[in-house]
């Protein structure tokens, strides 16, 4: 059951990421679609002149990928906490937001300096905004594992 609840908390979460990701691009005018951009990377289809693919193809991939990543980390969020580390409660599940989105501002970094074509995007201002992303993504799947689980403890602890 367990299984279920973290895919249902990574599709959770990482749909509330991609929203505040989606709305921040909105208001800020800024290149920060994530799904657009990790399609864009993963099919190598930067176009010329640096912008993101709008092919659906891409979109496809990179929504695939995005949320299989949610899933995945949704996963390692429910294996810390059976090993005991840190409450499904609000506080740890920002902690685990911030940690998570250090090493996802690690991980883009690295994606990006490695990629023979990345697309030209403001990458600090990305990078940074991923941080508050993953604390959003840590939140959510927290919250949705503890309506869930059903500990005998407050969420809000």
């Amino acid at each position: 059951m367990k299984l279920l609840y973290a895919i249902l908390a990574g599709l959770a979460a990482t749909a509330a990421m991609t929203a505040f990701l989606y709305l921040l691009s909105y208001l800020t005018h800024r290149v920060m679609k994530v799904i657009k951009i990790l399609g864009t990377m993963l099919t190598r289809r930067t176009q010329p002149d640096g912008s993101l693919s709008d092919a659906a193809s891409t979109k496809v991939i990179g929504t695939i990928a995005h949320y299989a990543a949610g899933i995945f980390f949704a996963l390692i969020y429910l294996a810390l906490w059976d090993s005991e580390v840190g409450l499904i409660t609000a506080s740890w599940g920002l902690l685990f937001g911030l940690a998570h989105g250090i090493m996802a501002m690690l991980i883009w970094y690295f994606f990006f300096m490695m990629h023979p074509n990345p697309p030209i995007i403001p990458l600090r201002s990305y990078l940074l905004t991923l941080i508050a992303a993953h604390v959003v993504f840590g939140f959510v799947v927290t919250y949705t594992f503890h309506r869930l689980l059903q500990p005998d403890y407050s969420f809000w602890w």
